[in-house]
């Protein structure tokens, strides 16, 4: 197995606890990979991490000061060669904090003995993590990969200092969320095709699943729940007009949406305008175990409407989805992205088209009024989720996809993907032949 590190712009984050998981289910596995943050997270107001993690993790200094660092190591002549010329050549383009970075962790990396550098580096998110890999790739030589996920992939890059294009080409790996996202990155990117590889993401359903199984379910009957941030992607606007339908329906139901965002205030006035306010709850932000608890004792339908945003942002595996399936429920949602990977429609629940709220409230209606298939659903979703997305299976995948580059690397030749730091010459030197890889 080649020597991991990991390379996250925040870890670790109470917003991206699928990066926590997949961290803690390697390490179960016996793989105790060198971890670098970007940012520091250790002052974020939740933190329900085990202090051990929190201890192993490598905290890149405070911008200036990583300047500052870089530079004395640079005029100490203690960088790797490549690093102090780029830095030297750069100039006034953009995203020069992802070089510094890259120069930091390659000086860490170059310092460690031999047997503990590591030979690989992966990340996550198709922007500032796998910028800084691509760079630690030219300045250390390791090879590099990322996990994309959805608006890193689906929406305009934020930054194209490094080609887009050229994360994915000199990418050894690149590890999509849903076939949906590895079908079309194999489509967009031709040349990487047979380097990408669909991971889901994996959570541990046990928490859920054993809520559920000790939960008195006697206030469940009606009960809607949908949780996620209060943003375009996630719909509302239309489960609340579906809800609007159900209600004129004459059926009994209580809608919650758990989150909050940017969206509040118009989800609100909607609330208001339809006459919702005794069927529909903002119910703001809530812990994990809030969430679970709301859905073992609560729900009988779980609902996320996702839709396409006007700058082609969307979700691709909402990790809502894992955890109602774990606490089986039923699950309505869209037929977007790698949506109907997890909500299999007519066996785990039902798919209708984005921003189709009349589809979705005949979904509702036709659910809360026979809770015979909701259970059915119920079992069916975990016998999916425990099939397909625990932590033990999406887990082992991870880790033979980077222990398949131990082949990949002794079989190819081709040399842009050899495990070597490009040569740089000083009197030569070439920022963008080098960039490049000429």
């Amino acid at each position: 197995m080649i020597r991991l590190a990991y390379v996250f712009e925040r870890f670790p984050s109470f917003t991206q606890t699928f990066c926590v998981r997949e961290i803690e289910q390697l390490e179960r596995l016996g793989v105790w990979p060198l971890i670098f943050s970007i940012r520091d997270t250790r002052d974020e107001a939740i933190q329900h991490f085990p202090k051990a993690l929190m201890d192993r993790v490598h905290f890149l200094p405070q911008r200036d000061e990583l300047i500052k660092q870089v530079r004395d190591w640079k005029d100490e002549k203690g960088l790797p060669r490549a690093a102090a010329l780029v830095l030297r050549h750069w100039g006034e383009r953009g995203d020069k904090a992802r070089v510094y970075e890259a120069a930091y962790m390659a000086k860490i990396i170059a310092d460690l003995p031999a047997a503990e550098r590591p030979q690989h580096v992966h990340s996550h998110f198709a922007g500032v993590g796998a910028r800084t890999c691509w760079w630690l790739r030219k300045f250390s030589g390791v090879s590099y990969s990322f996990t994309a996920h959805a608006n890193d992939i689906f929406c305009k890059p934020e930054d194209e200092t490094v080609p887009f294009p050229s994360l994915f080409e000199e990418a050894a790996l690149i590890v999509t969320v849903s076939d949906y996202s590895a079908n079309q990155l194999r489509e967009r990117f031709p040349s990487a095709a047979s380097r990408v590889r669909r991971v889901y993401n994996g959570m541990d359903l046990a928490p859920f699943t054993e809520a559920r199984a000790k939960a008195n379910r006697f206030q469940s009957q009606g009960g809607i729940l949908s949780v996620g941030r209060l943003i375009e992607k996630k719909g509302y606007a239309d489960l609340i007009t579906a809800c609007g339908l159900l209600r004129d329906q004459e059926v009994s139901f209580y809608c919650r949406i758990v989150g909050e965002g940017p969206l509040e205030a118009e989800l609100k006035a909607q609330i208001e305008s339809l006459g919702l306010e005794d069927n529909v709850e903002l119910a703001g932000p809530k812990d994990i175990a809030e969430i679970r608890k709301l859905m073992a004792e609560r729900t009988q339908v779980f609902a996320l409407a996702c839709a396409t945003e006007h700058d082609g942002g969307k979700d691709n595996l909402p990790t809502v989805l894992m955890e109602a399936m774990a606490a089986a429920l039923p699950c309505i949602s869209t037929r977007l992205a790698g949506v109907p990977e997890m909500v299999l429609d007519g066996l785990t629940g039902l798919l209708c088209s984005e921003r189709k709220p009349e589809a979705l409230a005949r979904h509702l209606y036709a659910l809360l009024n026979d809770p015979s298939q909701c259970d059915k659903f119920g079992r069916a979703g975990l016998e999916h989720a425990t099939r397909t997305f625990s932590r033990d299976v999406t887990g082992t995948q991870l880790l033979t996809a980077f222990a398949d580059l131990e082949g990949f690397w002794k079989s190819l030749t081709v040399r842009q993907f050899r495990r070597r730091a490009p040569k740089a010459h000083g009197k030569s030197f070439n920022l963008e032949r080098f960039m490049s890889g000429r």
